[in-house]
């Protein structure tokens, strides 16, 4: 019998988020704690953003040792937190919280993840214009990641809502003093020239994911070209349909999978203070994907 086999010591970790059952990572922590030995479960929380103050409440009263926060709630989490990493604050998103005694401490790792899955491309990314679709936290984290780690010449932000993209601008350009932040409304006929006259292409929205996997950002494949890189953050398809798109036109494409183990590692960190076994959380995943 391993340590992690559920008894009154166990301690608790969790997904707050809606919806969640497109989500791994139960699986991909579970996983780890039985390798490590670790006494801790974690379990998804389906929580509605008009319930998120209860839970945190319940989350505190729980002695829940910490939490990753998904969308909806990564922007409006911050008011329920005491403290916020440097990153975290910079970015103004959290994925992660970790709880010390009732205080709850927000950090972003999707930003390990991002950096993760792009650095072999970096030489590529610096000093190219990129496109960002999307505008909620997870486009913060990839904005914040290519600003800082990657500079790019010029970012393209496309968003449903053009006034929404342009707060974003405004955000980043107060607090990184980046200036090379252009806005567009999305509108598929009209990005084909923005997005193929990019060198990355990442797609920060939750468009094509489970059970919507029919939807896609675009569908016309003159968007991309050979050489091109695109990196759909959506993990769940693992092949989206725009990167079956883009792959179809040559382009170099990234599913969010090793986003989602990265992250999910630093995050398991901060909470257990081990470090993940991720080569072999990421072969079990695979897997279990097969089957």
């Amino acid at each position: 019998m391993t340590k992690n086999s559920n008894h009154s010591n166990t301690k608790l970790l969790g997904l707050l988020g809606h919806p969640i059952r497109q989500s791994y990572s139960p699986f991909i922590h579970n996983v780890a704690s039985e390798l490590l030995n670790l006494d801790y479960i974690y379990l998804p929380f389906d929580v509605p953003t008009s319930n998120l103050k209860n839970a945190i409440k319940g989350m505190i009263a729980l002695g829940i040792r910490g939490f990753n926060i998904t969308i909806p709630h990564k922007e409006n989490i911050l008011p329920h937190l005491n403290n916020l990493s440097e990153e975290a604050s910079l970015i103004g998103s959290v994925n992660t919280i970790v709880n010390e005694l009732g205080k709850l401490n927000g950090y972003n790792t999707d930003v390990h993840g991002i950096l993760e899955s792009l650095s072999p491309y970096k030489d590529e990314i610096t000093g190219s214009q990129v496109t960002i679709i999307g505008s909620g936290g997870s486009a913060r984290a990839v904005l914040y990641t290519l600003i800082r780690h990657l500079k790019p010449k010029k970012i393209f932000l496309i968003n449903r809502t053009e006034q929404r993209a342009e707060h974003l601008k405004n955000y980043f350009r107060d607090k990184m003093k980046y200036t090379s932040i252009r806005c567009a409304e999305f509108y598929p006929p009209s990005m084909v020239d923005v997005l193929n006259s990019s060198k990355l292409v990442v797609n920060a929205t939750p468009v094509g994911m489970i059970p919507k996997s029919d939807d896609t950002i675009t569908t016309l494949g003159e968007s991309f070209t050979k050489g091109q890189i695109v990196f759909d953050l959506v993990y769940n398809p693992t092949q989206t349909k725009l990167l079956k798109l883009a792959s179809g036109e040559g382009a170099v494409t990234l599913d969010g999978l090793k986003m989602l183990i990265h992250q999910a590692a630093k995050s398991f960190e901060l909470w257990t203070g081990e470090k993940m076994p991720i080569e072999q959380v990421y072969k079990s995943l695979q897997l279990y994907l097969a089957n």
